[in-house]
Order: C-alpha cells, then structure tokens, then sequence
C-alpha cells in the first residue's frame, strides 16, 4: 500500500488533519481528522510503500499496545483510509 500523492497532514486549531493539495485531488471535498497515534502512523508512512505489518510494528514500538490489539486497530484504520480514497 501507499499514501495518495497530494494527501498531507496538517495540524489545524490544535487537530491533525488530512488535507487535500494539488490538482488531481479537486473534486477531494472530506475532512480526515486524525487521533494522536493515526497521525503518528501517517508521519511514518507518508509517501512510502508499507504493508499492514509495518503499521502494527510502528505502533508496538511506539505504544504500550499488545501486538493483537494493534492488528485490530491497524486493520480498521487501514480500511477507513481505503474507503475515504487517501490510500491505495
């Protein structure tokens, strides 16, 4: 997998957002508005190739998380990116 070119997270008013930039992403009108450790992930992964195992990785590393529970939340937060367009 990787993330769509032009998708950038921004910090605004204190949130982390997923703004669209540039012009193959116009008709791009969602706001992606990410926690803390979805940001974390996303800073890691931006504009690289990465697999569902290297975000579980990122997050044991990271957090005090078990390797089951991370699969979990990795694999819902890949599936919402997948469905609002930003990875592919």
């Amino acid at each position: 997998m990787k993330t769509k070119k032009g998708f950038n997270l921004r910090q605004i008013c204190g949130e982390n957002v997923i703004i669209a930039e540039g012009e193959e992403n116009i008709d791009f009108s969602n706001i992606i508005s990410m926690n803390e450790s979805s940001a974390y992930l996303w800073k890691n992964i931006q504009d690289k190739d990465f697999s569902e195992d290297e975000l579980v990785k990122l997050l044991t590393d990271e957090y005090e998380v078990d390797e089951v529970t991370a699969k979990s939340d990795v694999n819902c937060l890949v599936k919402s990116w997948l469905d609002a367009g930003i990875i592919e």
